[in-house]
């Protein structure tokens, strides 16, 4: 066998496995990647405060006996082995800015109140909910970020 036809037979042989290697091979549909560790953190954060629905309030309370709203996201995500400032305006510098159509379950929303900016945080729970410590002889519940009040105070979100 000549150099040519060697060269054609070799090209042949390319084709044929080349067509081999894409017609009737079923490619593996792309895989997602895992959701961050943050956000399945953030998440189990979120459950912890639904378990505490119905818990009362109390000014400065940070555990089940008892919580204000900044007390129920630290004590949250404590739960879940993330520290976290006691204090709402401390919390606001934490984590990073997202935008309220960027929400995800565990993230902080925050709430201007009494001419106070950002004086009120709840967590993110999905769905346009979230679950907070609302106020004095209030228990610990969940509201929609679309009621009139809470988007009308709504000031923020960040992702911890």
């Amino acid at each position: 066998m000549n150099s040519t036809s060697t060269r054609t037979l070799a090209f042949g042989v390319l084709v044929l496995l080349g067509a081999c290697a894409t017609t009737g091979v079923q490619r593996p549909a792309q895989i997602q990647p895992a959701p961050a560790v943050a956000d399945s953190v953030a998440s189990r954060a979120a459950d912890r405060a639904l378990t505490m629905v119905g818990k009362p309030y109390r000014r400065s309370g940070n555990t089940p006996a008892g919580f204000d709203c900044s007390g129920l996201v630290q004590y949250s995500y404590s739960r879940v082995g993330v520290t976290l400032p006691r204090e709402t305006q401390a919390q606001r510098l934490e984590g990073r800015p997202v935008s309220a159509s960027e929400l995800r379950r565990g993230d902080l929303v925050f709430f201007d109140q009494e001419g106070k900016k950002s004086s009120h945080v709840g967590i993110y729970i999905g769905h346009g909910r979230f679950v907070h410590a609302p106020s004095t002889g209030g228990r610990v519940r969940t509201d929609g970020l679309e009621a009139d009040y809470w988007r009308s105070h709504f000031v923020e979100a960040r992702r911890i």
